[in-house]
């Protein structure tokens, strides 16, 4: 059975199981020596998302699975921009946030780091472009094309991410008007932030969905997980399916989120301020959820080569706009 287990609508996580309640439970018989799966679903950063952890003691996986979610409740207060008070949402409304936590302070360092290795394809300062056509869909379908692109190009001008500047006990935005969002860099950093938890805790075998998947170990009996990707082609169908063992799998689509007044994605080229549109679909395999921003590959094949040679051991698989795939 395939059972969706949420990245972005394009993955599935197949040797994981079955799709529950948000809640905890614990699944199957409980024979002696032999894990068992406990699984929570919920969401992540607006991200419907799943934890499944195998443990002997079934009682000792969801003591740890609720240590787990207020961790992610902890981070969610930091990245949420479905949160007024978060920490994101208070540094976009203020321009500056006083005594940012650590964890904002890595984030924003590590984005800042995805974007200069990508030439800016990747930028953490994009929120005001989806601001700006989310702001046109609501005015659809009375905005003039004039209109319309005014509002982008002021965007557009928000858009810079050498001007976050990080001090000591202080972060300001220095253009008014640019607003940051971590979301893509973010799930990753939660989703390692989890491993790490599990690892400390004498786990040996888990697949996390945070909108960033990674798994620790290999299924209880030594087969690696199985992923499905969905088709970019034709999202009801599996392209194909991949093995993970301790790895981390990314996937990247235009066709997750449109805006109707433009007919654009969500994964904006900061360049232009338009939808990348050079692929249908990245899939990149690393061994940690934060990587570099695989949207920045949406820029093309050349783009994806460099940004894996600043990676080693990170792999890809990019479907092009006429459904051919490569591999890197």
């Amino acid at each position: 059975m395939r059972n969706s287990i949420s990245r972005r609508g394009v993955l599935q996580v197949i040797g994981a199981g079955i799709a529950l309640p948000a809640s905890v439970l614990a699944l199957g018989s409980i024979a002696a020596n032999r894990p068992t799966p406990v699984r929570w679903t919920g969401a992540c950063l607006g991200a419907m998302s799943q934890m499944t952890l195998w443990h002997k003691r079934p009682s000792h996986a969801k003591k740890t699975i609720f240590q787990l979610v207020v961790e992610i409740e902890r981070l969610e207060n930091i990245f949420s921009l479905y949160r007024s008070d978060s920490e994101i949402s208070r540094l976009n409304r203020d321009g500056q946030i006083q005594a940012p936590s650590s964890d904002l302070i890595k984030v924003l360092e590590q984005s800042q780091i995805a974007a200069q290795i990508s030439s800016g394809a990747f930028d953490p300062t994009v929120q005001s472009l989806w601001n700006a056509y989310n702001l046109l869909d609501n005015s659809y379908p009375f905005a003039k094309e004039k209109l319309r692109r005014t509002t982008i190009d002021v965007a557009l001008s928000q858009v810079d991410y050498t001007a976050i500047a990080t001090r000591a006990g202080s972060i300001r935005l220095e253009i008014l008007g640019l607003q940051v969002s971590l979301n893509g860099i973010a799930q990753g950093y939660i989703t390692d932030r989890v491993i790490e938890i599990l690892g400390n805790q004498g786990f040996e075998n888990a697949v996390i969905d945070l909108g960033e998947t990674r798994t620790l170990g290999a299924m209880p009996d030594g087969s690696p997980y199985t992923i499905g990707l969905i088709d970019p082609t034709a999202p009801e169908k599996i392209a194909e399916d991949i093995q993970l063992t301790n790895a981390a799998v990314s996937v990247s689509g235009g066709y997750g989120s449109r805006f109707k007044a433009s007919n654009t994605h969500h994964i904006f080229n900061p360049q232009t301020g338009l939808s990348a549109n050079h692929m249908q679909q990245v899939v990149v395999i690393a061994a940690k959820a934060v990587a570099f921003g695989e949207d920045a590959i949406m820029s093309g094949e050349d783009r994806a080569r460099h940004l894996l040679d600043a990676y080693p051991g990170s792999k890809a698989i990019l479907t092009r706009n006429d459904g051919s795939t490569v591999r890197l």
